[in-house]
């Protein structure tokens, strides 16, 4: 076959780049360990001869292991020699470990003792243990190469893995580069304690602390109390978070006091309750950045970064280089980037304040060179043949132009034929100031077909009662849209902070 001349662009090697740029610069904290970007770079340069010594190019590695030097050694090994991560998380079953692993075709399996002794793996596991690897052949590494499979929670069935290459790893990084000012650089320590299974705590968390070059302290759990002495202790300048560690660090005595150095405090995986972010911003000064995205755009897609930061409930307008459509159900475009269609936009369906250039909802659909290339194995649910993707998620753009998410479309209500979004009767749930959070979802009712029914963790002395509830309720809420009410002591949430509807009674 004659040679056609096309060289295919060279993977980006963070690491690398890193280890070049600021050899004796601190990449990594964890407890007393420091590990400087040279020395991770000769860590990450054995581990990946141990994996290509054991395995082909292309083939999928299994870890199983929390936020530690050992995954940051294995994910970027795994990159460097070509095989595709498989990040796992540590606190999956066995069946939902061994579903993963079988459903990957996983060749090699890095795992801890103990849970490989609790999932009861016996074949391809080894240790995270690369020391005086022989020196396998490391292939040279595309950008459009395949580099890992994120398992997506999914809302129903068995999680799906979004195939996600190198380059469009490195896209999300180039889009928030162009940024002012920037969210990580160089001279910034980096708080990481959301997991690194998760597209956020990877890519954004963890692969931004490589890209800049930056330090990164590593939080293997996430404990309230520990996580402020760790941004106290060294001089962490910014944390990518979620709202759970927000909610926690409002809440302890004296936590808050422990941010107060931070220059950037990023918020994403999960809406931010208002009142969390107004506690914050008194106690800091400083406003919590809201980014929203998912686990298939690696994952950021908007940010407030980019718009108006103090602005309640929005999740900002898309970065640079990505681009971002609202359309109806039948496919017709509301907004894109910045722009409305007036002649799609119907006054009443409007959820923004009567009397402002608001869209109506519509569905959240992007394209960027950021995004999956489709789910494993075959590429089904992908990016359509112009590269546009339908996210699921519904969204209306404000009079400023900043996006407003309102909720995912699986999760909309239909009461009477009408459409009720669980998130605006959830706000209005956790505007009362007795109620720490609240979770929406429909429930069948033979008069209208559905009606919402709220789970409500309430706060306070004394507590508000139903009653109570229903009437802050009635006032802020047209009649169609207002809730049974049931009081729960807490709602069941992902690793990433997001509440799990499913497992709701």
């Amino acid at each position: 076959m004659p040679d056609s001349g096309v060289v295919e662009e060279p993977a980006p090697d963070p690491v690398a780049a890193a280890a070049a740029r600021r050899p004796q610069a601190a990449a990594l904290i964890a407890g007393d360990t420091v590990v400087t970007w040279a020395d991770l770079d000769a860590k990450v340069t054995e581990a990946a001869h141990f994996v290509a010594g054991r395995t082909s190019p292309g083939d999928r590695v299994a870890f199983v292991l929390g936020n530690t030097v050992d995954f940051v050694v294995t994910w970027f090994a795994t990159l460097r020699a070509g095989r595709v991560a498989v990040p796992l998380n540590p606190a999956y079953t066995a069946d939902e470990v061994s579903h993963a692993i079988a459903d990957a075709g996983c060749a090699l399996i890095v795992i801890g003792q103990a849970d490989e002794l609790r999932l009861g793996l016996r074949e391809s596991c080894v240790r995270p243990d690369f020391d005086n690897a022989a020196r396998a052949e490391l292939p040279p590494v595309a950008a459009g190469d395949l580099a890992v499979l994120l398992y997506t929670s999914g809302t129903s069935g068995r999680p799906k893995a979004a195939m996600l290459t190198h380059g469009a790893l490195a896209a999300n990084h180039e889009q928030l580069d162009r940024i002012e000012p920037p969210v990580v650089g160089p001279d910034d320590v980096v708080l990481l304690a959301v997991p690194f299974f998760h597209a956020y705590g990877l890519n954004t968390g963890l692969g931004s602390v490589a890209h800049h070059a930056a330090t990164g302290v590593l939080a293997d759990r996430f404990d309230p109390a520990e996580a402020a002495g760790l941004v106290a202790n060294h001089g962490v300048t910014v944390v990518v978070g979620v709202p759970g560690m927000y909610q926690a660090w409002t809440q302890l005595p004296g936590g808050i006091e422990a941010l107060r150095g931070l220059r950037t405090a990023v918020c994403g995986a999960a809406p931010l309750d208002q009142a969390t972010a107004a506690r914050f911003e008194a106690a800091t000064g400083k406003t919590i950045l809201i980014g929203y995205g998912l686990t298939e755009c690696a994952p950021v897609l908007t940010t407030t970064a980019v718009s108006d930061r103090g602005k309640t409930g929005s999740i900002g307008r898309p970065l640079p280089g990505v681009e971002l459509s609202l359309r109806t159900r039948n496919g017709l475009e509301l907004w894109r980037d910045g722009t409305v269609s007036p002649e799609e936009d119907l006054a009443e369906l409007d959820l923004a304040p009567p009397g402002s250039a608001g869209t109506d909802p519509g569905e959240i659909v992007v394209r960027g060179p950021n995004l999956f290339g489709g789910y494993w194995p075959d590429g089904s649910g992908g990016p359509d043949a112009d590269g546009w993707w339908a996210t699921g998620d519904i969204a209306y753009a404000d009079a400023d132009g900043d996006l407003i998410l309102v909720d995912r479309i699986g999760e909309l209500i239909l009461v009477n034929g009408f459409n009720v979004y669980p998130a605006e009767i959830e706000r209005v749930l956790d505007a009362h100031p007795r109620v720490a959070e609240s979770a929406v979802v429909g429930r069948l009712d033979r008069r209208t077909g559905q009606h919402p029914h709220a789970y409500v963790v309430v706060s306070g002395d004394p507590a508000p009662s139903v009653t109570e509830l229903q009437v802050h309720c009635a006032a802020r809420l047209a009649r169609f849209k207002l809730p049974t009410i049931e009081l729960v002591a807490s709602l069941p949430r992902s690793p990433s902070g997001k509440v799990r509807k499913r497992e709701l009674p």
